[in-house]
């Protein structure tokens, strides 16, 4: 009787929760949803541009690149003009404008320009639309085209010339980017060569006298002569 006595006294043990009732353990590692923000959207739309090609950008396709909802990528970005400004802004704030207002006018474009060149030399898919597209609402773009223009202006530059010459220069650069992509045998005339003589003649005459790429070269005596020629416009 004893032992049922303290047996009885003692506490009972709490009942085991059922499985459903038990806290969610957390899982290790990062969560599965993405992070968005303007640089990952930026990223992940030079990558798909670079796999698929520009028309490969859309807004679903991006979405899934990124592992996340439409509706969650909307959040961010109201639309795909939204996103191409993004991009227009990264490329524009990888050119290298910090000369201008510190070196002499010529020495300051002639970095400018190289480095636009190479710059989109990597991103030729994106030329044909980051060249008409509103600067507008792009500040790192807006801060690149401030730099230069302030540039041409306190060089003596006559103002109402200086965005011609900033196309002008651009439709060069861009051209010249696409230069730097294109097969080296790009001017062999194959068996139409003894019927272009003087074209056959001058391509050789280049491969023999060539010490640098031939893009380097012909994108310095353009830049040369676009230099020289808008020099002789300043003040």
């Amino acid at each position: 009787m004893l032992g049922t006595q303290a047996a009885e006294r003692l506490p009972m043990p709490a009942p085991t929760p059922a499985p459903s009732a038990l806290p969610a353990r957390r899982r290790a590692g990062r969560p599965t949803a993405a992070v968005l923000d303007q640089d990952g959207i930026t990223t992940a739309a030079l990558d798909l541009i670079s796999s698929k090609g520009y028309d490969g950008l859309t807004m679903a396709a991006l979405a899934r690149s990124l592992g996340v909802a439409p509706s969650a990528l909307y959040n961010h970005v109201a639309s795909k003009d939204d996103v191409l400004l993004l991009l227009e802004d990264h490329l524009a704030a990888m050119v290298d404008v910090s000369a201008f207002g510190v070196e002499p006018w010529d020495v300051a474009v002639r970095r400018w320009a190289w480095s636009y060149r190479d710059v989109f030399s990597e991103h030729t898919p994106l030329i044909p639309v980051i060249a008409v597209l509103p600067v507008a609402n792009a500040p790192k773009t807006l801060a690149m085209y401030e730099a230069v223009t302030a540039g041409f202006r306190d060089a003596g530059f006559p103002e109402e010339k200086i965005i011609s010459a900033i196309v002008a220069l651009e439709a060069f650069v861009f051209g010249a980017a696409y230069d730097v992509t294109a097969p080296e045998d790009i001017f062999d005339a194959g068996r139409l060569a003894e019927q272009v003589p003087n074209f056959t003649a001058a391509v050789d005459r280049l491969a023999l006298e060539q010490h640098a790429r031939p893009t380097d070269v012909a994108f310095s005596l353009g830049l040369e002569a676009l230099i020289s020629g808008f020099g002789a416009l300043r003040g």
